[in-house]
C-alpha cells in the first residue's frame, strides 16, 4: 500500500466528514424528534407492542440513520454522535430526576385498566391495547381472570401492573380452614402434654392429700 493509498485510507477513517458542531447537532435534533413521536405514539409503542409496532421500532433506526451521520461514515464521526446521544440522555434523565413535576408532566401518570375485577374499555380504547393483549399480560402474571384483579395499571414506562385480589377468609376453601384447625388443635394438645398437666385447670394446684 503506497504513502497516498494509506493517506486516503487515514482519512476516511478517522476524519468526520462533516463539521464537529454538525456532528453533534444532529443527534441531538434526532433524539428529541423520536422521544416527541414516542410519546406522542403513546405508552404501548414503549413496551406493549405487537408485530406491527415491532416492525415500526426496527426500521425506525435506519429511517433516522443519515439524518443522524449525514454524509460521513468514520469512526470519529460515529463516535461523535453516539456520544452526544449518550451524554444528552444522561443530562436529560438527571434533570427529569431533580424536577419530579415536570417528569410528571411529561410522562402522565399511571393509568387504571383493570379496577375491581371490572375491565374500563374506555382506558383500553385510550391506550390501544385490546381484552386479548390485557388478557394475555394478566395470565403472565400469573392470574387466571380479570375478576381475580383488583387493579391493572398502564404504568408510564409503557409496562403492565397486574394486583391480584386478596382472599376474604369467607372466601377461603373450606378443606383450607379444617386443615388450620386441626393444626391450631395439635398444638395446643402439644403444649398440654408437654407441661405435665393436661387436665390439670389453670390457676389451681392439684390436690395431693399431704396434711
Amino acid at each position: 500500500m503506497d504513502q497516498q493509498a494509506l493517506g486516503l485510507f487515514l482519512q476516511d477513517l478517522f476524519v468526520p466528514g462533516t463539521g464537529i458542531v454538525e456532528k453533534i447537532v444532529r443527534p441531538a435534533a434526532v433524539y428529541v424528534f423520536l422521544v416527541v413521536m414516542l410519546r406522542i405514539g403513546g405508552r404501548r409503542e414503549l413496551a406493549q407492542m405487537n408485530a406491527f409496532d415491532l416492525v415500526v421500532l426496527l426500521t425506525l433506526s435506519n429511517a433516522v440513520q443519515n439524518a443522524i451521520i449525514g454524509e460521513d461514515n468514520s469512526l470519529i464521526g460515529g463516535f461523535l454522535g453516539g456520544a452526544t446521544l449518550i451524554l444528552l440522555n444522561l443530562g436529560v434523565n438527571r434533570y427529569l430526576y431533580r424536577h419530579r413535576s415536570l417528569t410528571r408532566r411529561l410522562e402522565g401518570e399511571p393509568t387504571v385498566l383493570v379496577r375491581d375485577g371490572q375491565v374500563l374499555h374506555d382506558k383500553l380504547d385510550q391506550e390501544k391495547i385490546t381484552e386479548e393483549e390485557l388478557l394475555a399480560v394478566i395470565r403472565r402474571e400469573g392470574v387466571r381472570h380479570v375478576s381475580e384483579c383488583a387493579e391493572v395499571l398502564l404504568e408510564t414506562s409503557g409496562g403492565i401492573s397486574v394486583l391480584p385480589k386478596k382472599p376474604a377468609s369467607q372466601e377461603l376453601d373450606p378443606h383450607e380452614l379444617m386443615a388450620r384447625l386441626e393444626r391450631i388443635e395439635r398444638l395446643l394438645t402439644a403444649g398440654q402434654i408437654s407441661s405435665g398437666r393436661p387436665d390439670a385447670p389453670a390457676g389451681r394446684q392439684p390436690d395431693t392429700g399431704a396434711p
